[in-house]
């Protein structure tokens, strides 16, 4: 009965279909070329190609999902901290300082029992921080460009300090704005008299 060859690495075998009948092997190496430095030289340069080309791109995608946390974030703030205003009934206020990451809230003093404002009127209240700066973002090229200061009454309207600080307090008119940079990007934050937030990019 005629043995059928079969090829594997380094040999070729002939197989005879018969179970009992052993395997006869002869050399060939016809199919264990290695591969040449040149090869593999070609290979590691197509790969390098492509992990410079890949990698700006995966950098620039990583900084967008970052600035948009970071501008979402802001807006977070600026909606949290009028909700608290209409909730305590107080004024509060919010600050960006240019060049920073960070925020600080004020309110109006509360003491007392029950708990109450220093004062309820719409002139010259006293503010004191409410705890520390607060963090926005932890970028290290995400910044404000400009100092920002917002003002909430607890009828729930927003605007920037009237100036003098006896002056009642206006409302964004239409809206405030400032914006958020890194690198080159920009995006621009619009608070509008009634609290509602927008951020958008150039």
């Amino acid at each position: 009965m005629l043995r059928k060859p079969a090829r594997r690495c380094g040999l070729s075998v002939l197989q005879d279909p018969a179970p009992a009948a052993p395997a006869v092997t002869k050399p060939d190496k016809s199919d264990c070329r290695g591969r040449t430095l040149l090869e593999l030289m070609a290979v590691v340069a197509f790969i390098s190609l492509v992990l410079t080309m890949a990698l700006p791109l995966y950098q620039n995608t990583v900084m967008s999902f970052r600035f948009a946390a970071a501008a979402a974030s802001v807006g977070g703030a600026i909606q949290q901290t009028r909700y608290q205003s209409i909730m305590n009934g107080c004024y509060y206020t919010i600050a960006f300082t240019a060049g920073s990451t960070t925020y600080q809230v004020q309110t109006q003093t509360i003491s007392g029992t029950p708990p109450s404002c220093a004062t309820n009127a719409d002139t010259s209240p006293q503010f004191t921080n409410v705890g520390g700066a607060i963090p926005w973002t932890t970028g290290a090229s995400i910044s404000v460009l400009t100092s920002t200061t917002l003002e909430f009454a607890s009828s729930g309207i927003v605007g920037p300090p009237p100036s003098p600080a006896t002056s009642p307090l206006v409302p964004c008119a239409p809206t405030c704005s400032f914006q958020l940079s890194s690198g080159n990007a920009t995006r621009t934050v619009t608070v509008s008299g009634v609290g509602n937030v927008k951020v958008t990019s150039p």
